[in-house]
């Protein structure tokens, strides 16, 4: 026994010292501390999906891939051969894939993996789920095409339970291509060429891959929209192979305390009970647990995992006619940084879960209680901790397609030029395709109380139609229809959004405050160069720059002592520029690299607290 217990000690040092023999971060240029702590064998091994749970029933496969990069042009056939290892769910151009490499619209890029299923996975059904696969995705098992998929940043599964063979070892292959920012498709920040605000281009897998055991009868989705007026839960439960007289049965818990249980059916809502709730917001962030389970003849046939929280946001008139953003029915001043999720190291990818939270954690501490997220959708378990750690979050669509619009958003800029873009119905089916799939993806998480489909014009289109279409599919969040971008003349949507650099302002509450809520969707962006934690050695940026952190903190605490006035006459929030520097840019609250916080963090914390004095708007 005891020489047994060595031999796999020994194998175990054995494998990890292999992965990392194979393995290790491209260099030239800056990196996170947590780059060091990554283990090859093992990256990013935490559950991926807090929204719905089985967490005995997975397997987790990021690690050491193959790859290969091809030219589109040749056949779509699985390579003869492969290039090297890559480190997924890290993508290639990025540091910490070991790779460093760029790929284009002319080439393509694929992986390869052999994975073991065990034995305990060949009952039932067997799924092949990812994160993120940036941008459109082929999936191949054992040699043959199983699923294709478009989209950068929505989650797909594949059902590859036919496509076994006999035996452990099962080939996983997937060949990915993306234009980046010379295709149509949503692409956010990334270009081919980095320069200014844009940024490294970002292909392939970049969050993680992992097989998911389920019965043949199992729980899809849950999609839950909390009622805080009616006291009352909305839960929409989605199955495969549903059998006739099979039941669902969705329960709701307060810790080891149950709430309400109600039971139905396949697809239709179900709504329980939630009296005398516990209001989720950022002072206090409670958040109730969701069992959900599959019933036949009074048996479990499946059971998954939720949580939600009791929340609502909406927009209503003060006592003096201004539209205000509220939180469960009170006026909450929302201030939070522009936050674009980017790392030195990973790119789109944190490089651990502790990095992933580390953000959210020091925006709390600095004393934000909002975060937007710009234009990027971040993987789930950052979502979970914006619900645990009370986090408000307005989620951007990633913009794509960007260049020929004006901006034009104030009374006295005149063009005379159309405010929206003429896009390809290529181009337009993609962008509302994946913007359904993200806002399905996201929706119940309860930190989330503002979609923004466009930001500054790019890309917009149809300006009308999709902010029309988004409050309808989602009536249970704000929609801030166009942040900084074209205004068009009856512009539906709750709120009217202001971009100003450097110093804050707000718009004009005569011409909008009766019409929409007015916020400050961007401001600040003041810069600090911090030597040896700088992207290059020169060429940084921002839209004021500092030499010392003193003069720096300085004009910060200037500008946040104008915003009490602003709020009294009518601003809902604002938002800074930004969490961390990016790249070139030197205007974040952090070095890109996370080592240096560039502002003191408790005089921050108390400078912001005048900001929710609620004696600010009686």
């Amino acid at each position: 026994m005891k020489k047994r217990i060595l031999y796999f000690l020994f194998a175990a040092v054995l494998g990890t010292a292999g992965a990392n023999a194979q393995w290790k971060p491209v260099s030239g240029k800056i990196a996170s501390p947590w780059s060091e702590k990554i283990n090859p064998e093992n990256p990013l091994p935490e559950y991926p999906r807090p929204q719905l749970t089985r967490e005995n029933n997975w397997k987790n496969l990021n690690g050491l891939w193959q790859y290969t990069i091809l030219p589109k042009a040749a056949a779509d056939q699985l390579p003869a051969s492969y290039e090297g290892s890559i480190l997924v769910p890290y993508a290639v151009e990025s540091s910490l894939s070991g790779v460093g490499k760029t790929v284009g619209k002319d080439s393509v890029l694929w992986y390869n993996r052999i994975i073991d299923i065990p034995s305990s996975m060949r009952k039932g059904r067997l799924l092949l789920h990812f994160g993120a696969v940036d941008w459109a995705a082929q999936i191949y098992i054992n040699g043959v095409q199983v699923a294709t998929h478009e989209g950068g940043y929505d989650p797909f599964s594949v059902d590859i339970t036919k496509a076994l063979k006999k035996g452990a070892k099962q080939s996983v292959a997937v060949r990915v291509w993306d234009p980046t920012d010379e295709g149509p498709q949503p692409a956010g920040k990334q270009v081919k060429n980095p320069h200014g605000i844009w940024y490294t281009p970002v292909t392939g897998i970049w969050q993680t891959v992992w097989l998911e055991h389920v019965p043949e009868t199992y729980i899809t989705s849950v999609k839950h929209t909390p009622d805080i007026d009616k006291q009352e839960l909305a839960v929409s439960v989605v199955t495969e192979q549903l059998q006739p007289g099979d039941q669902i049965r969705v329960s709701v818990w307060d810790g080891a305390s149950q709430v309400a249980t109600q039971t139905g059916t396949d697809g239709n809502t179900i709504r329980l009970p939630v009296p005398n709730a516990k209001l989720w917001s950022p002072q206090h962030p409670f958040l109730y647990d969701l069992k959900i389970a599959v019933l036949r003849k009074g048996k479990v046939i499946d059971q998954a995992g939720s949580y939600f929280g009791m929340r609502k946001s909406s927009v209503a008139k003060d006592k003096n006619g201004i539209f205000r953003m509220l939180l469960n029915n009170e006026f909450v001043f929302q201030y939070g940084p522009l936050d674009q999720g980017w790392w030195p190291d990973g790119l789109y990818t944190a490089p651990t879960d502790a990095a992933l939270k580390f953000d959210i954690e020091q925006t709390r501490a600095l004393g934000f209680n909002m975060i937007r997220k710009h234009i990027k959708v971040e993987p789930a378990r950052w979502y979970y901790y914006c619900d645990k750690l009370g986090v408000l979050v307005w989620q951007d669509m990633p913009s794509g397609d960007r260049g020929g619009n004006v901006w034009d958003q104030y009374p006295g800029f005149i063009s005379g030029l159309p405010l929206d873009k003429e896009r390809t119905a290529a181009s337009e089916a993609i962008h509302k395709k994946e913007w359904k799939a993200i806002m399905d993806h996201l929706h119940n998480y309860p930190s989330i109380v503002c979609w923004v489909p466009f930001n500054e014009a790019w890309g917009q289109f149809k300006t009308k139609e999709i902010v029309e279409w988004t409050m309808a599919y989602d009536p249970s969040r704000l929609v801030n229809a166009a942040s900084g971008g074209n205004y068009v003349k009856g512009l539906p949507g709750h709120i009217m959004d202001l971009h100003r650099y450097p110093a804050p302002m707000m718009p004009d509450p005569d011409i909008y405050g009766d019409k929409q809520a007015l916020v400050l969707g961007e401001f600040g962006g003041l810069g600090l160069p911090v030597e040896g934690h700088t992207w290059v050695s020169s060429g940084n940026w921002g839209y004021q720059s500092f030499k010392d952190q003193t003069a720096l903190y300085d004009k910060y605490e200037e500008f946040i002592n104008r915003l009490p006035d602003l709020i009294k006459r009518g601003l809902s929030a604002a938002v800074y520029t930004q969490t961390t520097d990016v790249e070139v840019e030197t205007n974040g609250l952090y070095t890109y690299d996370r080592k240096v916080l560039k502002y003191p963090l408790e005089r921050m914390f108390r400078l912001h607290q005048q900001l929710y004095d609620k004696k600010l708007v009686p």
